[in-house]
């Protein structure tokens, strides 16, 4: 999170998926002060993490926008971390609220979440759901998901922002937008 700290310098998340029980810290602020020593001890070692700082593009520069989301469904849980913009987000979101939908944020983060888990509670996988959903988004976007077995990326089909994958020295994989 530090070296992309130039991409947001608004707030900074983390969120640690140990053996599918997730643990955040999500705080306003740059990643230093968002994040003590004491603070990252607290979130332990998992085999799945998501992390997200943040520069507004839609919604307001709050604490309840600060990512990465954390969403409960009756299927699981899940971490969501956006980087672009969707130009369908207002209709998107008038669908879910009509659906049942209740948003917690003003991002159209929070959009693509809800619309993966709706599309999740009609497939059998966390992947397909990831695929039908972004069959209704539109717009120039790269994702990090974490279910609680899986790491997810996926970026908009045009590739207009940024989605690098690569490997450490001991093989895990790891993206960045």
């Amino acid at each position: 999170l530090y070296a992309l700290q130039h991409r947001g310098q608004e707030s900074a998340g983390i969120v640690i998926n140990s053996d599918g029980v997730f643990l955040a810290h999500r705080d306003v602020g740059l990643v230093n002060e968002a994040f003590t020593e004491e603070i990252l001890k607290s979130l332990g070692e998992g085999s799945i993490a998501v992390g997200h700082v943040r520069y507004a593009t839609t919604g307001a520069d709050s604490r309840s926008n600060v990512q990465p989301l954390l969403i409960n469904h009756h299927k699981g849980r899940m971490a969501l971390a956006h980087n672009g913009n969707l130009t369908n987000s207002s209709a998107l979101r008038s669908r879910l609220e009509e659906r049942g939908s209740l948003f917690h944020t003003s991002t159209d983060s929070e959009v693509i979440a809800y619309q993966i888990v709706q599309e999740r509670l009609r497939t059998d996988s966390i992947e397909k759901a990831v695929s039908a959903a972004m069959d209704t988004i539109e717009g120039a976007y790269s994702l990090v998901i974490a279910s609680p077995t899986k790491l997810i990326a996926a970026r908009d089909p045009f590739g207009f922002r940024p989605l690098c994958m690569g490997s450490r020295k001991d093989g895990k994989i790891v993206f960045a937008s």
